[in-house]
């Protein structure tokens, strides 16, 4: 994993930024609690990687439990809250859709594919995926990114594993990792 000034960093939501653990979605402000560590690491991550992308599948919009004016009033904050922290956020791709065979739902393409539209300067082989469910990395090596699993209240897949370049306990650890790359 070589960063150099073209890199981006995409990134999972639920379970790698914020808790997941207290409910089954997140359906307002109130309900959105950063994990430990995430601060640090996106002003790590900030000074790394020239964009870096929310990847996130979002089936509480697509159920109706909120509408997508509330998906992106959360999605505001989480970006302010970094921001105010020193790190950033460039994009947010979200998928609402219910099916799991969606194109824009992971581990499907179409988030990625979207970003590069954003973002033409982004190269799939150039760039890192993290996040903390095996959907996530697959996401990732369909498009040939390397993969940073962080370990969450999900089921923690049995190692090693084919689709996990690297296994992190924290989203601070990937940061420091990849600061000595």
């Amino acid at each position: 994993m070589k960063i150099n000034s073209n890199t981006t960093l995409f990134i999972d939501r639920d379970g790698v930024i914020n808790d997941e653990s207290k409910k089954h979605y997140v359906t307002s402000i109130d309900e959105f609690y950063f994990l430990p560590q995430v601060f640090e690491a996106f002003q790590i991550f900030s000074k790394l990687f020239d964009t870096i992308i929310v990847v996130t599948n979002q089936r509480v919009v697509g159920k109706g439990i909120i509408a997508e004016s509330e998906l992106q009033l959360i999605h505001q904050f989480m970006k302010l809250e970094i921001e105010k922290c020193g790190g950033r956020i460039d994009d947010i791709i979200y998928c609402t859709s219910l099916t799991n065979d969606a194109p824009c739902r992971k581990p499907n393409t179409a988030m990625a594919l979207q970003a590069q539209q954003k973002f033409p300067h982004i190269e799939f082989s150039n760039c890192i995926m993290v996040g903390n469910t095996i959907s996530d990395m697959e996401f990732g090596k369909r498009l040939n990114m390397h993969t940073c699993f962080v370990k969450s209240s999900k089921q923690q897949p049995q190692l090693p594993h084919l689709l996990i370049d690297k296994y992190f306990n924290n989203i601070l650890a990937v940061a420091e990792y990849l600061q000595l790359q």
